[in-house]
């Protein structure tokens, strides 16, 4: 079966350290279907996230930023 792989940007209202939001990355690559995950220290509010849709949907994106304790929106392009 072959993947698809969408990207998403999330935007975290938080300030989060360097720490808080490797470990964020970490929870969002624990979750099947995420393929990637990454954020820039010069700009920490965001992050973009490579999924499969077919496995995953941007809601459950949101959910583990909640489940994290933080608070994201959606980003579209």
């Amino acid at each position: 079966m072959d993947s698809k792989m969408v990207d998403v940007t999330l935007h975290i209202d938080e300030d989060t350290t360097h720490d808080k939001r490797e470990a964020f990355r970490d929870s969002l690559l624990n979750l099947s279907g995420v393929m990637t995950a990454d954020s820039l220290d010069e700009k920490p509010h965001f992050m973009v996230v490579g999924y499969d849709p077919d496995v995953i949907n941007s809601i459950d994106l949101l959910t583990n930023a909640t489940h994290n304790g933080l608070h994201a929106e959606l980003i579209g392009l």
